[in-house]
């Protein structure tokens, strides 16, 4: 028995940094998503119209977007640590700064700049790049679960601010929830580190030279668009097909993210049971994005399983608009889901089997920026049609029509051409790679 226990593999500290980026991203993924709930409350005190409130929402989509590549270039430059926790201290003071929320501008500025400033920094493209980082075999599914803690962020405080504020008031509902994203940041202190090597370590814990130590033969199984520069990925179609279906990401998550519990309120449906069924959606998010990294990492076809998703998520939204509420919202929340972070997730392993690690950060962050642009649209341009016509069904039909060619986009890119996986195998079994 003690030959056993002396021999028994230690766990691998990467998954002591997923566990710290899970609980950064749990609470940090609640915070914004929990706006939602506010929008008729605030609307009311204030005289708010629903499209000056998405001018503030959607300025917080454009801010988190523009501002993600110089985050990432600073996550790319420094490891990334301070930066994250720095984040984390800016979301959660900001958070509750919305208490004493007086003005439209002011609205406008802490969340559309301040607390969107924060979330950049501690968001799902950093946390992505840095699990990245401490794995390799195992990526897909150590940002699936990271990513199932996103998800759960929203399934967990949404409804549990949308409690808060019925208990008391939304005043006392902000500063509650920013306490909450404040409690991440001790988890952080603790185990974050900048890399693998620093712990002596190789990604997923495999003996052998740590890596920055790597062999010649080693740094030969680089895929053939891997780049030092971010500037080099823009150069080839991948990024570019990426990013066009991101946009379309961006439009048909973050729109939600603002207007889906309004929505479910103009359609007859209570606060408490609208903010219960995106709870559940964002539960499904934890279903799919671990199935999306597992089917990822153990079937390949990465690319394949994206334009599921982009596709999945279309017949979400035509089943929200043709069947009444609330059993269309209840399987919208199945299907939407499902596929809510799979793509994010997908797409984040993607670009690094096809664009490496060295600049990865900053790549992503310009790939979520259209994201956000798309977001940015959809928050803004949902508002002004629901103050024009009284309704959600334009916006919601237009950001459902655009999941098509986003499932095309994603199909069409040339994953074992390009891939490092597939560089892998090629060169395993003497074969090409392309296709």
């Amino acid at each position: 028995m003690e030959t056993i226990a002396k021999t028994k593999k230690p766990i691998y500290y990467g998954w002591y940094v997923c566990a710290a980026a899970m609980f950064i991203g749990f609470v940090a993924a609640g915070a914004r998503q929990s706006f939602g709930v506010f929008v008729v409350p605030m609307s009311d005190e204030f005289g708010w119209s629903r499209f000056e409130v998405s001018i503030a929402a959607s300025l917080g989509v454009l801010v988190n977007g523009v501002s993600q590549p110089f985050i990432g270039r600073i996550f790319d430059k420094t490891g990334g640590r301070k930066l994250v926790l720095a984040s984390v201290i800016v979301l959660g003071a900001s958070t509750m700064m919305m208490a004493l929320t007086f003005h439209i501008l002011f609205l406008a500025f802490m969340f559309g700049v301040v607390l969107s400033l924060g979330q950049s920094g501690s968001g799902p493209t950093n946390l992505s790049a840095m699990m990245a980082r401490w794995f390799r075999r195992r990526r897909g599914f150590a940002i699936s679960i990271n990513s199932a803690a996103v998800s759960a962020g929203s399934l967990i405080l949404v409804p549990f601010t949308m409690y808060l504020l019925e208990a008391t008031n939304w005043r006392t509902a902000w500063v509650g929830l920013g306490l909450v994203a404040l409690l991440a940041l001790p988890t952080g202190l603790i185990f974050f580190r900048k890399s693998p090597s620093e712990r002596g370590l190789n990604p997923d814990g495999d003996p052998g030279f740590i890596e920055e130590n790597l062999t010649k033969s080693q740094e030969d199984n680089a895929g053939p668009l891997e780049v030092e520069n971010w500037r080099d990925s823009f150069n080839s179609a991948p990024i570019w097909q990426m990013a066009a279906a991101y946009f379309v990401c961006g439009m048909t998550t973050s729109v939600m993210g603002v207007h889906f519990i309004p929505f479910a309120q103009s359609e007859g449906v209570s606060g408490e049971l609208a903010a219960l069924i995106f709870g559940v959606m964002m539960g499904m998010n934890m279903f799919g994005g671990m199935l999306a990294g597992y089917l990822s990492d153990r079937l390949g076809g990465t690319k394949n399983w994206l334009a599921l998703g982009y596709f999945i998520r279309s017949i979400a939204y035509l089943s929200m608009l043709a069947i009444p509420a609330p059993a269309g919202l209840w399987i919208f929340a199945v299907f939407a889901g499902m596929s809510w972070v799979a793509t994010p997730i997908l797409t984040s392993s993607l670009t690094a089997d096809i664009y490496g690690l060295r600049a990865l950060a900053t790549i992503s962050g310009i790939a979520f920026m259209f994201h956000q642009f798309g977001g940015f649209a959809s928050v803004l341009l949902a508002g002004l049609l629901f103050d024009l016509t009284g309704s959600y069904t334009i916006p919601f039909a237009i950001a459902g029509a655009m999941l098509i060619p986003a499932s095309i986009s994603a199909f069409s890119i040339q994953e074992k051409k390009y891939s490092v996986r597939y560089q892998a195998n090629s060169l395993a079994f003497g074969g090409s790679g392309s296709g």
